[in-house]
């Protein structure tokens, strides 16, 4: 921690600071709580500001603002929440190991070097320092010049992880406007649609929309269920395929890497590596799965595709974790 930052936790400077969060609804959901006591509660007792975007998108905005140590002390009862979710989740589950809990924050992209740093010391020396996993998307969100930062571990971990981020920020204003993320409430710009065709069910077809670098369609978990455990062939989407505009081999490649607890590699792989499979066919990206290495309870997973096709890749891999934390679905 700077020594800037190290006066704002102690009181010496009474920086106000503005943090945005994307989440997906069943999170919204979460942290507003029944009759919003969640977060009047957080508000309360963290004293920063929490608005929440309106609107009924798949994704929304959650937005904190107040002095370092409100931001520190919501992001803290945040991330507690969702690990009482994942507990919850976990109670009739066979699976051993506990998945982290995992936020997304959105930052202006001309401050995402710094907080990479050179040759990727800084957020190497953040991860080493604070335990969380920290990942920068490689490309911007759509219609913006915003990225998304994916910090996932322990509430600790996310805490400390949260206080070195604002450190960075702090020292590193952004340059030139900023164009901020605005989720989408209908299927258009940076959106892709699945149209799944289902012959052997009552509905002729059901649609799955995806927004953005990372996003869960604003369905229930029956739903969501439907596309990943499908028996069913999923359609191809191909490299440009007329029906998916947005899979087009001429748009330059970039790369993302996922970090997967051991335990839930064998839910990603499937029987013969039938799921990364389909995966990959239907996403149309690379995706190469890291070796086990001794004494690491996580495993490196890397993306390599177009923007739409790691979005799919990552949309559908969140799909098959989520089927083992609330144990849905045969494996």
């Amino acid at each position: 921690m700077s020594d800037k930052e190290g006066g704002a936790s102690e009181g010496g400077l009474n920086v106000t600071l503005t943090l945005r969060l994307l989440m997906h609804g069943k999170e919204v959901g979460s942290i507003i709580g029944k009759k919003g006591e969640t977060v009047k509660k957080m508000r309360e007792e963290s004293g920063a500001r929490i608005n929440i975007s309106e609107g009924s998108s798949p994704e929304r905005i959650v937005t904190i603002t107040g002095p370092t140590e409100g931001i520190f002390k919501a992001f803290s009862m945040i991330a507690e929440k969702f690990e009482e979710d994942i507990t919850a989740a976990m109670t009739n589950s066979t699976v051993t190991s506990h998945p982290p809990v995992t936020l997304r924050l959105v930052f202006p992209g001309s401050q995402c070097g710094s907080l990479i740093g050179k040759g990727g010391s800084k957020i190497k020396e953040i991860r080493e320092t604070t335990g969380a996993q920290v990942q920068v998307a490689g490309d911007m969100l759509p219609e913006s010049t915003e990225r998304a930062v994916t910090i996932s571990g322990t509430p600790q971990a996310i805490t400390q992880c949260v206080r070195h981020i604002c450190s960075v920020i702090l020292e590193s204003p952004p340059k030139g406007a900023t164009i901020p993320y605005r989720p989408k409430t209908m299927p258009g710009a940076g959106h892709l649609v699945f149209q799944q065709q289902q012959q052997q069910q009552q509905h002729a077809s059901q649609a799955f929309t995806i927004q953005g670098q990372y996003a869960f369609p604003h369905q229930d978990l029956t739903k969501l269920h439907q596309l990943a455990m499908q028996h069913i062939p999923l359609p191809s989407l191909g490299q440009s395929n007329p029906t998916f505009p947005g899979m087009d081999a001429s748009v330059p490649t970039s790369s993302q890497e996922l970090a997967i607890p051991n335990d839930f590699i064998g839910s990603i792989i499937g029987r013969q590596g039938s799921k990364i499979n389909e995966i990959r066919q239907v996403s149309g990206a690379h995706i190469k799965i890291a070796s086990a290495t001794d004494g690491s309870p996580m495993r490196q997973v890397t993306i390599i595709g177009s923007p739409t096709s790691i979005s799919v890749a990552h949309y559908l891999i969140n799909v098959r974790l989520l089927s083992v934390v609330t144990d849905l679905g045969a494996l």
